[in-house]
């Protein structure tokens, strides 16, 4: 007796991963896969004839991307990954500069105010999450922050607009007050 897969269970084998390729290679061309049952009805067809039913093509593609794909995935996202937490670490640099600047630590900078030193270590770090999501294939939600810088002029003008409109109100009373005599 001979060991290993009889002669017609490797040829089912081999027809099998002959399949996938030309079904992924169809698919890659945007085939739906419908058109792919059709097209491999055709004795002229990719397969020779050989039907190839909607949801055994959509087998045949996992396996075939699986075979493919699966392999080098892993070492392409980690490449990916080093390479933006490079990108992370040169953004934390930078927020850590803009923040010196901005509360006056760093004398030979220009001055920059709090608030576009947050933003801008916000944006270049989100946007690196973002890639990195894209890269490991999860889904992160996007959150904007704005930030916005209020001075001590903005604080006074509140205080008089305050004032005014407690000035106003006071004042409708009174009219309300007497016409309601």
């Amino acid at each position: 007796m001979t060991a290993g897969p009889s002669p017609s269970r490797r040829k089912s084998i081999t027809d099998r991963a002959e399949q996938a390729a030309v079904v992924f290679d169809l698919k890659a061309q945007g085939l739906s896969f419908r058109a792919i049952d059709i097209i491999t009805r055709d004795p002229d067809g990719p397969t020779g004839g050989k039907r190839i039913a909607p949801s055994t093509a959509c087998q045949l593609v996992r396996e075939e991307a699986a075979r493919r794909v699966d392999p080098k995935i892993d070492e392409w996202r980690a490449i990916q990954i080093e390479r933006l937490e490079g990108v992370l670490r040169d953004h934390r640099a930078l927020r850590d500069a803009h923040w010196d600047r901005a509360m006056g630590t760093d004398e030979k900078a220009p001055e920059v105010t709090a608030a576009l030193a947050v933003d801008r270590a916000l944006n270049g770090i989100s946007r690196t999450v973002e890639q990195e999501s894209k890269i490991l294939g999860i889904h992160v939600t996007k959150i904007e922050a704005q930030v916005t810088e209020v001075t001590q002029q903005d604080l006074e003008m509140q205080e008089i607009i305050a004032e005014a409109k407690a000035k106003v109100a006071a004042e409708e009373a009174a009219l309300r007050g007497e016409a309601g005599e």
